[in-house]
């Protein structure tokens, strides 16, 4: 991996923890992911039209992203009702680059030894950072957390191949844009289209809303940038890293102390990173 993909992967992973706490901390964030992306979608439309290009056969590995990107979304909420967080996002987020480099190793794809040790260390640094607690999580929740990690390493793999018949922004607008599109269509089914767009965007919310929008498109976008010049299951694992600077960014604004298991988690990761660029 080259230290420019392994550096946009890192800003990738920051970006994407902050929008996640944007998100986190509104009053429904569930309801309102559909909105902030179609608000990610209507910043990010002009940019598109720079260097912009798009072969047929993009059009495929579309339909499967969206599938997998849907998927993740209902499979993510679905699993938030019946586990905390704690143990729901490490799980997802730890489990899709071990999915990611066994997928890539059946295709073909060749990644060495070291980066694959550096993989599995980031997964066990993630985990310990943000480790299930076996007196709240049940069986359902976290079997639904591993199916979230399918989706992330599904989306993952596809995307990697994607981005070779278009350009990213172009790719990346057309993407998101449909899922986001099909998730405020589903998520007005349940809530009202009226009272949807109301609260994303409510005096005290709107900011919420918007930057966690134009956060959503930068991370993904960034890393599309770094899938056209580092094997999936590379990016992948470097990506993961947003669970640990989540936890580092909860103890910086006092929102959640610093253990020292969360640490030892943050000293693995650093670990494994370096094993996966080595």
């Amino acid at each position: 991996m080259t230290t420019s993909a392994l550096l946009v992967t890192l800003l990738a992973a920051l970006v994407h923890a902050g929008w996640n706490q944007l998100l986190a901390g509104s009053a429904d964030p569930q309801a309102r992911v559909g909105v902030a992306m179609l608000v990610g979608t209507l910043a990010t439309m002009p940019l598109a039209a720079v260097g912009f290009r798009w072969d047929a056969a993009a059009w495929p590995y579309v339909a499967f992203s969206v599938a997998f990107e849907l998927a993740y979304v209902v499979l993510l909420t679905a699993a938030y009702r019946v586990a905390p967080m704690t143990t729901v996002y490490p799980i997802a987020r730890g489990s899709a680059p071990v999915l990611v480099l066994a997928a890539a190793a059946l295709l073909g794809e060749a990644t060495g030894w070291w980066p694959a040790v550096g993989a599995l260390t980031v997964v066990l640094g993630v985990l310990l950072v943000r480790g299930p607690s076996p007196d709240r999580a049940t069986t359902r929740g976290v079997l639904m957390a591993l199916g979230v990690g399918a989706c992330i390493a599904g989306y993952t793999l596809v995307d990697a191949h994607g981005v070779d018949h278009a350009s990213v922004v172009a790719y990346l607008v057309v993407v998101l844009g449909i899922t986001a599109v099909a998730q405020v269509g589903l998520t007005a089914r349940e809530h009202g289209l009226g009272p949807l767009v109301r609260a994303a965007f409510a005096r005290e919310e709107w900011w919420r809303t918007v930057l966690a929008g134009l956060g959503f498109f930068l991370a993904y976008g960034l890393v599309l940038v770094a899938l056209r010049t580092a094997p999936a299951g590379l990016v992948a694992a470097v990506r993961e890293t947003s669970v640990v600077i989540a936890v580092l960014l909860l103890a910086a604004t006092g929102q959640e102390p610093l253990r020292a298991r969360s640490l030892a988690g943050a000293c693995l990761v650093a670990a494994g990173v370096a094993l996966v660029v080595a």
